[in-house]
C-alpha cells in the first residue's frame, strides 16, 4: 500500500467508532488507522494529532508511502488545522461531515475556516445537504479557499454518512490512491 491514511473520530466517539472507515478503506486498499483524540477544542488537540501522526517534510509510513489525514467532524477539524500548519507535509487531507459552524450559527463559518487557504495539499471534502453543521452553500463557497478541493455532497443527509458510507469510502479510496 502506497499511502497510509489517519482518521479521526467525531467529537462524541472514538477510534473504535471509525472502525467501518478503517475496514472499507483497507478492503479498497488503503493502509488505514483510526487515531484517538482528546475531546477538547479542536485548536487545543493539534499537538496531540501531531504528536500522533508522522508530519514534515519527510513523513512517510513505515511502507515508504505518503501520509494523508482526515476524519469524522471534529477529527476532520483538528486534521484541517494540522494540515494548515507551515511545517506540515501531508499527502491529502479527507474530510467527512466537516464541521464549518455550531447548529444555527452559521456566522461563524468564517472563523471556522480562516485556516483554509494555508492547506497545501489536496482535499476530499464528503457532507449531507442538510448537514446543521456546515450549510452546504457556506461550505462550497468557503472550500474554494483551498488551491486543491473538490466537494461531494449527498442530498438530504445530516451530519452522518452512514447512510452512503460505501460510497463515501469507494470516492476516499479513489482519491487517496491517485494520490499515494
Amino acid at each position: 500500500m502506497a499511502i497510509r491514511f489517519y482518521v479521526g473520530h467525531g467529537a462524541s466517539g472514538s477510534s473504535a467508532s471509525m472502525a467501518a472507515h478503517v475496514r472499507g478503506l483497507i478492503a479498497r486498499g488503503v493502509d488505514a488507522r483510526a487515531i484517538d483524540l482528546p475531546l477538547k477544542k479542536a485548536e487545543a488537540a493539534v499537538p496531540a494529532f501531531r504528536a500522533i501522526v508522522p508530519d514534515g517534510p519527510a513523513a512517510s509510513g513505515a511502507n515508504g508511502g505518503a501520509i494523508a489525514v482526515g476524519g469524522q467532524s471534529y477529527g476532520g477539524r483538528v486534521a484541517s488545522l494540522a494540515a494548515a500548519e507551515p511545517d506540515t507535509d501531508y499527502a491529502a487531507l479527507v474530510l467527512f461531515s466537516f464541521p464549518l459552524h455550531p447548529p444555527g450559527a452559521p456566522a461563524r463559518a468564517a472563523e471556522r475556516s480562516a485556516h483554509f487557504p494555508a492547506i497545501r495539499c489536496p482535499v476530499l471534502f464528503l457532507s449531507g445537504e442538510s448537514d446543521p453543521f456546515a450549510r452546504i452553500d457556506l461550505l462550497r463557497e468557503r472550500a474554494r479557499a483551498i488551491p486543491d478541493a473538490q466537494l461531494v455532497s449527498y442530498p438530504r443527509l445530516g451530519h452522518t454518512l452512514r447512510p452512503v458510507l460505501d460510497d463515501a469510502l469507494d470516492r476516499t479510496a479513489r482519491f487517496l490512491l491517485a494520490i499515494g
